[in-house]
């Protein structure tokens, strides 16, 4: 489902217009993003939780031609689902 798709269904079941619910979302996205690109890690109780992996730099191969290639040292974002998130996914 889409941000869209999310906002509508949310504000026909609740007492949130579908552009309060539009702005509630984006508020929560932002906040999470903004803490990401700071290197905190954010938990949201029941869901999950968001956090910063360093990954080292390392020699890798271009699967196309098999020629050796290095691959740079990145930050990967993860999200680590939590007990209520999964046991609503089972």
């Amino acid at each position: 489902m889409t941000d869209h798709g999310h906002n509508h269904k949310h504000a026909s079941h609740k007492t949130l217009t579908k552009a309060d619910a539009e702005k509630a979302l984006n508020l929560v996205l932002d906040s999470v993003i903004s803490a990401i690109k700071s290197h905190h890690n954010i938990n949201i109780t029941g869901f999950g939780s968001f956090e910063i992996h360093h990954r080292k730099a390392r020699e890798g191969r271009n699967p196309k031609t098999g020629a050796k290639m290095k691959i740079d040292a990145y930050n990967q974002p993860t999200f680590r689902a939590g007990r209520k998130m999964k046991e609503a996914c089972n």
